[in-house]
């Protein structure tokens, strides 16, 4: 997932340059051939290759695509849109666990590859059907250069935005303790319920209730405003922050399935909201970029935040303060996106007030030129 998000702001120049449809079958056919590849490998090294970067980077040209290019067709109602896209992974997380297992102890490793690379092929066409509405960006090359100009290979131009950055940089400090208990929560369950405990359950439970608030939450933002879109996100972040840290207290099994069950609801209202926020903040031309940049980012803390709460759990003899810790990242990024709808409402209100002084200008030039003109008085006739 990591070495996914971190190709992705390179992912986001090819769909600039090439389009939504290109880079999506592009990164498709790269992912079949990645993981078709590792179905023949027989050691670990060259496993790292095939499917450690092969497989990763063109899941990674396939996956941004997909989201860039519902912005094309849908406007109104993208939120849900979003929701009931981004809802069929929550299906696969419930299912293909147990579609694994089985492939795995009736095929082998190597089948069960080759059977998953079918998936990423039926991908592969599915590319074709995109359909860009778009314009793509104005190239500010010269004429007759081949090459396109810096400004477009790198758009500069989301930086600029406060609100922008402050959310590209709020979110990645967010996720240093988001995939915490996602990473470790097995393990911790079988620490303290034993190694028979039921676990796989937690994990029917935050991909079902990821899956429904994904739905919920995607139609929901509809009809939020604007970048007050940004609130959702929120309070997503400060549930899970709170039920992170609530997995420690949990001694009774029933109590980390409530846990989870809140967990995996607002996940999914933080993952169904990215792409209309990123709009809403940049616009329809830009959100290829924005939305690269910020699965970038968020790639750094993604790998770092995990290994940390291994290392405390290593050294402290439980995964308590691991959790603890894991609850501050997620309330503290969130209260850092607080600030963008207030920062979007003081940008706006620049942008309009010269416009207001430009108008009531031309008004007053209007009426100044207006000069009274009287009747010329009927001359006397004598």
């Amino acid at each position: 997932m990591g070495m996914i998000f971190f190709c992705s702001p390179i992912v986001s120049v090819f769909t600039d340059l090439l389009g939504c449809r290109i880079t999506a079958v592009g990164g498709a056919a790269v992912a079949f051939v990645g993981l078709l590849a590792s179905s023949f490998v027989t050691s670990l090294g060259p496993l790292y290759f095939t499917y450690g970067i092969v497989f990763a980077c063109g899941c990674s040209f396939a996956y941004q695509p997909s989201l860039v290019i519902l912005g094309h067709y849908f406007k109104r109602r993208l939120g849900l849109v979003n929701g009931i896209v981004t809802a069929g992974s929550s299906v696969f997380t419930i299912t293909l666990p147990y579609m694994l297992s089985g492939l795995l102890t009736r095929v082998g490793l190597a089948y069960t590859l080759r059977v998953l690379s079918i998936f990423m092929f039926m991908l592969m066409l599915a590319g074709f059907t995109y359909k860009p509405l778009l314009p793509k960006p104005v190239s500010s090359s010269k004429s007759g250069s081949r090459c396109p100009s810096l400004r477009r290979v790198f758009n500069v131009h989301i930086w600029r935005s406060l609100g922008y950055r402050i959310w590209a940089f709020g979110i990645p400090a967010a996720l240093y303790g988001y995939f915490v208990p996602y990473v470790h929560l097995m393990k911790h369950v079988e620490e303290r319920f034993g190694a028979d405990a039921n676990k796989e359950v937690l994990l029917i439970c935050i991909g079902i209730t990821s899956g429904v608030g994904r739905l919920i939450f995607g139609r929901a933002a509809d009809y939020v405003p604007g970048v007050n879109k940004v609130f959702l996100q929120v309070s997503s972040f400060l549930v899970i922050g709170l039920m992170s840290m609530m997995i420690p207290l949990c001694h009774v099994f029933g109590g980390l399935i409530a846990v989870c069950l809140l967990m995996g609801l607002f996940d999914g209202c933080f993952i169904c909201i990215m792409a209309p926020i990123a709009f809403e903040l940049v616009g329809s031309q830009n959100v290829s970029q924005a939305i690269g940049f910020l699965l970038g980012m968020m790639s750094v803390p993604m790998t770092v935040g995990p290994p940390i709460a291994g290392f405390l759990r290593d050294r402290l003899g439980s995964y308590d303060v691991a959790f603890y810790l894991a609850g501050i990242p997620p309330i503290i990024g969130g209260a850092m996106l607080c600030l963008i709808p207030w920062v979007e409402a003081r940008r706006r209100s620049k942008e309009a007030q010269p416009v207001t002084e430009a108008t009531e200008k031309m008004l007053e030039s209007k009426s100044g030129l207006q000069v009274e003109v009287k009747p010329e008085e009927p001359e006397s006739v004598i």
